[in-house]
C-alpha cells in the first residue's frame, strides 16, 4: 500500500510565487530558459536551468552548472524567496485549463515505494538523463521539482480535498502567462493530514503520469543516501521525495502526433496504396479532421486531410501493447513502410504535443520541413494504468498530460 508523508515545504511569500514559479526544468531548453527569466531573478529557473546565470553555450552538465543550482538555491533561502513551513503539512494543488479544474494531492512519497514497485511506470528511463536530475539533487540536497502521479480515485480522499478547497481560503492563486491557472492550499489540519494519510495507505499503487526521469532520480538519491548512512533510521527525509499525487478520475491524456519528413522513397500513389492494404482511407478535404476513436487515423499529406481506420486483423485489443494507436501506427506504417525502426534516436521523425492543435502538423507540412504527418486518438488513463499493472512499458511519446505542474509552489528538502 502506498505511503503518502507530511512535510515541511520550503514555499515563496504570495507576493512573488507568480514571478516564482516557472515551467518544468525539461518542457524548454536552456535558450528558452534565458528569455523566460530575463529581468525576473525571483524565477527559479535559476535554479532547476542553472546554466542560464552562466556564459552562453556552456555545457548544461558541466560541474559549474549543478554548482551554480546549489549557490542559487541558498540565495533564494537567504533572501527569503523561499520560506520552510514551521510544521509538516500537506498541500493541495489544482490546476485550470479550459474551464476544467483537476486537485491534487501533494506530499512526500516514499522511496521505498519506488524500490519494491508500489509506484508504477510504464516508460523507460535513459541513464543520463537520470544522472543529470541525481547530479542536482544530491547537489541541491532537495527535491525543487514535484513529479505528477495518480492513484485510482477514492471517494472519501476526494470528498476531505473538496472540503478544504470550499472552506478555506487559498494560499496562492494565480493564472500563468499561458492561461492556465494554479490554485494552492496548505493542509496545517493534523486531524485532516492523519486522516488523509490513513486513507491514503489503503491505495494500493500509484502511477507515474509525468516525470518519470525526476522521480527516479529522487528514488535514487534516497537510497543511495540509504545505503550510505551507518546510522540510517528510516526516519530520515531523504527516504521520501515530492509528489503531487491527482485521482485517476480527474486527469486526461491528450494526444501525441507524428510528423515524417520523407515517403521513404515512395511516390504518393504508391505510399498511399502500401496504406490502404491496412486502413480504410476516406479523403476529407482541406478542414482539419480530427481522430473521433480508438484506431482512427488523420493524415495530412500534400494539403489533403484524410481519416484512416484500421483494418480488423491488423491490431490485438487484448494485448495492452498491441491495443494502442502507437503501436499499431509504429508496426504497420512507420515500420513496415517507412522503414523507421527506432522511434527514439531517427532523424526523420519528430514528435508534436497535442496542446499545440493539429495546425501545428499543418504547418510543418506546408513549410515543406515535413512530408506529411499523423494525429492520433488519445491513450485513455485506463490504457495507461492496465500498461503498467501488467508490467508492460509503452512506445516512446505516446502520453502527454497537461497542464503541466509549475515548480516552485513548494520544495522538498533532504535534511
Amino acid at each position: 500500500m502506498a505511503i503518502l508523508k507530511p512535510f515541511k515545504g520550503l514555499r515563496p511569500p504570495k507576493s512573488i510565487v507568480k514571478e516564482l514559479a516557472s515551467r518544468p526544468y525539461d518542457v524548454l531548453n536552456s535558450e528558452e530558459a534565458r528569455v523566460e527569466a530575463d529581468g525576473n531573478p525571483h524565477s527559479l529557473l535559476h535554479i532547476i536551468k542553472p546554466e542560464i546565470d552562466l556564459p552562453v553555450g556552456i555545457d548544461e552538465h558541466a560541474t559549474e552548472v549543478y554548482e551554480q543550482a546549489r549557490i542559487n538555491l541558498n540565495k533564494f533561502i537567504q533572501n527569503k524567496w523561499l520560506v520552510q513551513d514551521d510544521e509538516e503539512c500537506l498541500y493541495v494543488y489544482a490546476q485550470t485549463m479550459n474551464g476544467k479544474t483537476q486537485y491534487g494531492l501533494v506530499g512526500c512519497a516514499a522511496v521505498e515505494d519506488y524500490m519494491n514497485g508500489i509506484i508504477k511506470k510504464h516508460e523507460l528511463t535513459r541513464a543520463d538523463k537520470e544522472e543529470d536530475r541525481m547530479k542536482h539533487v544530491r547537489i541541491t540536497n532537495a527535491n525543487m521539482e514535484p513529479v505528477f502521479f495518480t492513484y485510482p480515485a477514492m471517494k472519501e480522499i476526494d470528498d476531505i480535498i473538496s472540503g478544504i478547497v470550499k472552506n478555506q481560503p487559498a494560499e496562492y492563486d494565480f493564472t500563468a502567462d499561458d492561461g492556465f491557472g494554479h490554485h494552492f492550499w496548505v493542509i496545517r489540519d493534523q486531524s485532516i493530514i492523519t486522516n488523509l494519510t490513513h486513507l491514503f495507505s489503503k491505495v494500493p499503487y500509484t502511477y507515474v503520469a509525468d516525470g518519470h526521469h525526476r522521480t527516479a532520480a529522487a528514488a535514487l538519491v534516497g537510497n543511495e543516501k540509504k545505503v550510505n548512512n551507518p546510522n540510517h533510521s528510516g526516519d530520515e527525509e531523504y527516504n521520501y521525495f515530492l509528489a503531487v499525487h491527482f485521482p485517476s478520475n480527474q486527469l486526461t491524456i491528450i494526444d501525441y502526433n507524428r510528423v515524417v519528413k520523407d515517403l521513404n522513397g515512395l511516390t504518393e500513389s504508391e505510399f498511399m496504396t502500401r496504406l490502404s492494404e491496412v486502413f480504410e482511407i476516406q479523403e476529407v478535404g482541406t478542414e482539419i479532421y480530427r481522430p473521433d476513436k480508438l484506431h482512427n487515423f488523420s493524415m495530412y499529406l500534400n494539403n489533403k486531410w484524410y481519416s484512416l481506420t484500421a483494418k480488423e486483423g491488423t491490431f490485438n485489443d487484448n494485448d495492452p501493447i498491441g491495443v494502442l494507436d502507437v503501436t499499431i501506427l509504429s508496426q504497420l506504417v512507420l515500420d513496415k513502410v517507412l522503414d523507421i525502426k527506432d522511434l527514439r534516436t531517427s532523424k526523420r521523425i519528430d514528435f508534436v504535443g497535442g496542446i499545440r492543435g493539429l495546425g501545428e502538423l499543418k504547418r510543418r507540412v506546408d513549410s515543406g520541413e515535413m512530408a506529411f504527418a499523423f494525429a492520433l486518438y488519445p491513450v485513455s488513463l485506463e490504457q495507461l494504468i492496465n500498461i503498467a499493472d501488467t508490467g508492460n512499458i509503452m512506445p516512446p511519446k505516446t502520453t502527454w498530460f497537461e497542464p503541466k505542474l509549475r515548480s516552485g509552489l513548494v520544495v522538498h528538502s533532504l535534511d
